[in-house]
């Protein structure tokens, strides 16, 4: 063997008998109780909380010093439910050794099994996952400096995290706990970037997030204090369909950060999300009824927005995927659209999408929305397509044949909830369907408001399979939350010509609706007794009335039969005769007046 090279490994090999000996002298030193103290008071410092460790404590020196401990819980805060925030089974720190033989603690690695995590807001809107410790008194303030920072070191050091088995409690105030499983979650930091795997189970779906960033470490101890430039490189799996994220975060001291990042993806479905443990639990219902019920005082639900969640930033987020599943819909496909963020407001002029075999383009703008009451806008148009192509994919259980349907909308609103947002809407809905077949179990899911229409209508639709829809159309024009309804909605079915009058209010949700249904024969007994019934109640619970006008219209003409010997009865069905309505035609709108760029 080489000279040159034996000496070589002979020193390699007595530097690492000498590092070998040294760990073993600096382990000698070292007390697993007085380490569990050390770790005690600098979470203490940094973090103003307690943590306890309740059971056994272990020491190892290979590959590196390492504190292994089991039953460890940190302390919540004093106004959550629960009195531990996390609760741990095992937790293994690696620690740095040099400044460990100085008095201070640097962990370079948290490793984790079973944890148990119960994060809370409260009335407020604070999380208990605040860690910022209590301030100290100005005459300890000089104190106070070098033990933050000594302390802080410990948390700084983390380069490796790595979680297996957790559960995630989340309370939103008092409201309760909602669960969420994290089978594994592992960061870790190296060579500038931070490699990233989380796995995520909640109700039924499944969620996958991996890939690389810029250090994250670094950007969050950064942030608005230097520079910090993001790279994104990640793939996000929901229940198996991929969206790819990539991009950059610009974010400088003092000023709202800037980004570009691109959302690319061949299948994404937000089904998933919409899932929940109600829904859940209602999966193995088949009534019909069960399917649209709503639970609370209104339609339009008056929970609050996520309003708060949207950043204030400068930037743009390009959205491209080729087929969106949808909650209850039909799936979008080529799902194409812009969101231009500018401090308090987000806007997407370009929103372009096919649905069944026809396409939509619509504007989306949310303003203000770090105000008491954030503006919404919406406006677009939707035409080309069939409900027999919307139905088919949807529910295959109700069959619908037909159905040319076009619909344009342009509305405003101002509010934190959709109930809000309803009651002050200004704009005006039109949506019109050609001829179709409707299958009895898709009137079914229509809701409540639209069965109790439909049972005012033609109490016997039920002893029917089929109803055979010439065509509908509802221009539904709206002024302060107030739903102003004129001869705006008509439907014409190869029995009856039907047309609806009077208001919804989206404040109170209180309908007042008189239903005018004709026989297309134009012969009528001089006695509708549809035309005596209205729509009251609300659009949670819809109930049937008395039309106090059509009663006394009926009673005049029954009246006045009976004296004239049936000749004015006579004299009703010729003029009905002679002046066919045209429900359809009268309701039609112009489409250009809703939405400029339709025809």
């Amino acid at each position: 063997m080489n000279k040159t090279l034996k000496i070589s490994l002979i020193a390699l090999v007595g530097c690492l008998a000498l590092v070998g000996l040294g760990a073993w002298y600096a382990s000698s030193f070292i007390n697993p109780a007085q380490v569990t103290k050390l770790l005690s008071s600098s979470v203490k410092d940094a973090t103003g909380r307690e943590l306890k460790i309740a059971g056994p404590v272990s020491l190892s020196l290979f590959p590196s010093i390492s504190v292994k401990a089991e039953q460890v819980s940190l302390s919540n805060a004093s106004w959550a439910s629960n009195p531990d925030m996390f609760v741990f089974k095992q937790i293994e720190l690696d620690i740095r050794i040099l400044p460990l033989l100085k008095g201070s603690v640097e962990i370079s690695r948290i490793g984790v099994r079973g944890l148990e995590a119960n994060l809370q807001t409260n009335k407020a809107g604070e999380g208990n996952w605040n860690l910022t410790p209590p301030t100290i008194v100005a005459s300890g303030s000089a104190t106070q400096s070098v033990t933050s920072d000594s302390s802080s070191n410990a948390l700084v050091s983390i380069k490796t995290l790595d979680v297996v088995d957790a559960r995630i409690n989340y309370q939103d105030g008092e409201k309760a706990a909602s669960p969420i499983g994290i089978p594994k979650l592992s960061l870790d930091a190296g060579d500038g970037k931070s490699t990233i795997l989380v796995d995520v189970q909640r109700a039924n779906y499944t969620l996958n997030l991996k890939g690389k960033t810029t250090s994250l470490r670094n950007a969050y101890f950064a942030w608005n204090q230097s520079p910090v430039n993001l790279d994104l490189d990640l793939v996000l799996t929901l229940n198996g369909k991929s969206l790819a994220i990539t991009g950059d975060i610009d974010k400088k001291p003092d000023l709202l950060p800037k980004f570009n990042i691109n959302l690319n993806s061949k299948s994404f479905d937000l089904a998933p999300l919409a899932g929940s443990v109600v829904i859940a639990g209602a999966a193995g219902k088949t009534s019909s009824a069960s399917t649209h019920k709503v639970q609370g005082k209104y339609l339009f639900s008056d929970d609050a927005l996520p309003f708060d969640l949207l950043p204030l930033a400068d930037g743009s987020v390009n959205i491209n995927i080729a087929e969106l599943g949808i909650p209850h819909q039909a799936p979008f496909t080529n799902f194409k659209t812009t969101l231009q963020f500018q401090k308090d407001r987000i806007d997407a002029s370009d929103v372009s999408f096919n649905v069944g075999k026809g396409s939509a383009q619509a504007q989306l703008s949310i303003t203000q929305f770090a105000s008491p009451a954030p503006k919404v806008s919406l406006k677009g148009v939707a035409k080309d397509f069939t409900l027999e192509q919307i139905i088919a994919v949807t529910d295959s259980g109700a069959r619908v044949s037909g159905g040319d349907t076009k619909l344009a909308w342009n509305l405003q609103g101002s509010g934190v909830s959709p109930h809000q947002i309803a009651s002050r809407a200004i704009g005006a809905i039109q949506v019109s369907v050609g001829q179709s077949k409707l299958d009895s179990k898709f009137i079914n899911k229509g809701g409540d408001f639209v069965i109790t229409v439909i049972d005012a209508i033609n109490p016997m639709y039920k002893k029917s399979n089929q109803t055979t829809l010439n065509c509908a159309v509802a221009y539904l024009p709206i002024n302060s939350g107030l739903v102003n309804i004129q001869n705006s909605v008509g439907i014409e079915t190869d029995r009856l010509d039907i047309t609806l009058a009077g208001s919804i209010n989206l404040a109170s949700e209180a309908l007042n609706i008189s239903i005018n249904p004709r026989e297309k024969s134009g012969l009528t007994t001089g006695l509708d007794l549809a035309g005596l019934v209205k729509i009251e109640g609300t659009l949670q619970n819809p109930q049937t009335g008395v039309n106090k006008a059509g009663v006394v219209n009926s009673a005049v003409s029954i009246g006045l039969g009976f004296l004239t010997g049936g000749i004015s009865i006579a004299a009703e069905n010729a003029k009905s005769l002679a002046t066919k309505s045209q429900p359809c035609k009268t309701a039609l709108h112009s489409w250009s007046d809703i939405y400029p760029a339709s025809k």
